[in-house]
Formats: C-alpha cells, sequence, structure tokens
C-alpha cells in the first residue's frame, strides 16, 4: 500500500469529531445557500440585474455543492474526487453561462435597479462571510473540502463585487457595471472550477493506486 494512501482507521483521534462539525456547517450552509438562491433569482428579475442573477445561479451552485459533499463525506478517496470533478466542471460551466449572457446583454439588456442590487448584495455578503468563517478550519482539505472553500470565498468576493456594481450603475445610469462584475465573477468561477478540477484528478489518481 503507498504511503500517502489514507483510510479512517489511519485517521488522527479527534477526525470523527472534526467530520461531525463539518457536516453540521455543511447543512447549515446548504440551507442558507437555498433561501438566498430563491430570495436574489426574484430580486434579480425585479431589479434586471445580471450580476445578482449569476450570484443566484452561484448560490443553487453551492447549495448543490454542499449536498454533494454531505453525500460523499465518508466516502473513499476516489469517489469523493469524482464527486469534487463534477463539482468542478458545474463551476466551470456557470462561468461560461455568465460570460455569453453578458456579451448578449451589451446589445440588449437594461439598465438594472441600483437600490435592490444593493440591499440584496449586503444581505448576500453576510450569509457568505458567515459561511466562509465556518468553513475556513477545512479549507487546506481534500478537493471536495477545497471546492467548498473556494466557492463560499468566490462568494463573499462576488458579493462586494456586485454592492460596488450597484454604485456604478446609481452613477452612472448605465447597465455597463452590472456586466463587468458578472463577467468578473463568470471569472472567479472558472479559475476556482479549473483549481479544483486539478486537486481533484490528482487524487483520483492517488485514489486508484490505493484501491486493493
Amino acid at each position: 500500500m503507498s504511503a500517502h494512501c489514507h483510510h479512517d482507521h489511519d485517521l488522527p483521534p479527534g477526525q470523527p469529531q472534526q467530520r461531525a462539525r463539518y457536516r453540521t456547517i455543511l447543512w447549515i450552509a446548504l440551507l442558507l445557500n437555498a433561501g438566498m438562491f430563491a430570495l436574489e433569482i426574484a430580486a434579480g428579475i425585479q431589479a434586471g440585474s445580471l450580476s445578482l442573477l449569476a450570484d443566484a445561479i452561484d448560490f443553487a451552485g453551492d447549495a448543490l455543492n454542499y449536498g454533494v459533499s454531505l453525500a460523499v463525506l465518508a466516502a473513499a478517496l476516489h469517489w469523493r474526487a469524482r464527486a469534487a470533478i463534477a463539482k468542478s466542471l458545474s463551476m466551470m460551466g456557470f462561468g461560461l453561462y455568465i460570460l455569453a449572457h453578458a456579451v448578449w446583454s451589451v446589445w440588449h439588456g437594461e439598465v438594472p435597479v441600483a437600490v435592490t442590487m444593493g440591499a440584496v448584495a449586503t444581505l448576500a455578503l453576510v450569509v457568505n462571510v458567515s459561511v466562509a468563517v465556518m468553513l475556513y478550519a477545512f479549507r487546506e482539505g481534500d478537493a471536495n473540502m477545497r471546492s467548498v472553500w473556494l466557492c463560499s470565498r468566490n462568494d463573499a468576493i462576488g458579493n462586494v463585487a456586485v454592492m460596488l456594481a450597484a454604485l456604478g450603475v446609481f452613477g452612472t445610469g448605465a447597465a455597463w457595471p452590472d456586466l463587468l462584475v458578472a463577467s468578473l465573477m463568470a471569472a472567479l468561477a472558472l479559475q476556482g472550477g479549473w483549481l479544483v478540477l486539478r486537486q481533484a484528478r490528482s487524487e483520483l489518481r492517488q485514489g486508484r493506486s490505493c484501491r486493493p
């Protein structure tokens, strides 16, 4: 057996308690993200904001991310790696969708409602920072844990960007700050997805070498 192969009986004594704590945090994060998805979809449509809709889709993706992480939490490394690959592809797919939508909106979009953007983005920031703080201790784990941490980090950054976009829309009376921020959020999703995919592929190779 490889020296890099790890199984439950090789884990330190505190690991079961850490796993239970991580599971609880994932459930809290899942419920918060599902709620924010519903709120931001409604607000994004009402305000005509692509950056809010992008953030809403991101919340939905994160809720799915947390659900998958809960499902494979106690699984073998190669199964966790496969789940992480699926999540990385969804992150990158989200990024590509938002970029395409932003290009379309350059010619067909409307000026969004800045006040709604700012208020919802502020609430979303509170939620995401709270989740990111809870997950901070697990940021250096396997690809699944890393994908969860990166999603929370990207979301908090995205919320600040949406708030800045709201100020830009309010000050200029134009839609371009909203489209710019949506594009930046898409780029973050692409970058985070690539990082998770690269680590997950490495863990998949390691998991295969550890199997009997």
